[in-house]
């Protein structure tokens, strides 16, 4: 995998008339996760939108030396169209698939992804996450609704991608476990 880097330099969001949060920086490289917690509201998720250049920051600057990939609420996947179709249109885009036995998707291919469970869809945007091989994952809430042996796949999956060079930032109130991950804190960002 390329070298990364993600970096945020005196970071600020503000939502209306309201400051989430202010001077906030990191810098991760490559093999380095970070786990950025706090309460709701306090901006985990405008921080993911942000670093992922979806959501200009109020204050502060972002550098990304990679590509970006993104898991959030929304996986991205046409509600409408069977489960094997709406990841092959990715596929054909990033020119990779992802191991659909791993994510326990391989017998749910013709199911319409508008008829998966919270979990099946959390399992498909992975499929999709890892389908993009960026270096630079930004994974928004990634174990809401999976089941223990889920959850244990995906943070499988984080430890290989960042042993293999990669970059987290999960942002989560869910402990992940990760070996060697820093924490972050973000209420202590609130001003």
């Amino acid at each position: 995998m390329e070298a990364c880097r993600l970096t945020a330099t005196d970071l600020a969001c503000r939502r209306g008339e309201r400051l989430l949060f202010s001077s906030l920086a990191l810098e991760l490289t490559s093999g380095q996760a970070l786990q950025v917690t706090g309460p709701n509201g306090t901006g985990k998720s405008s921080l993911i939108r942000i670093l992922a250049g979806l959501l200009r920051p109020f204050a502060g600057t972002v550098t990304r030396e990679g590509m970006v990939g993104l898991l959030d609420e929304r996986p991205a996947l046409d509600e409408h169209q069977p489960l094997g179709t709406a990841l092959a249109f990715w596929n054909a885009l990033d020119e990779h698939s992802a191991p659909l036995d791993r994510l326990g998707l391989a017998d749910l291919t013709d199911v319409p992804v508008r008829y998966l469970s919270t979990g099946q869809r959390k399992r498909a945007a992975l499929a999709r996450l890892i389908g993009q091989q960026a270096p630079i994952w930004l994974l928004d809430e990634p174990l809401n609704g999976l089941d223990t042996d889920a959850v244990r796949m995906c943070e499988a999956l984080v430890a290989e991608h960042c042993a293999a060079g990669g970059i987290a930032l999960i942002a989560s109130h869910q402990s992940f476990a990760l070996p060697d991950m820093q924490t972050m804190a973000l209420a202590e960002f609130t001003p």
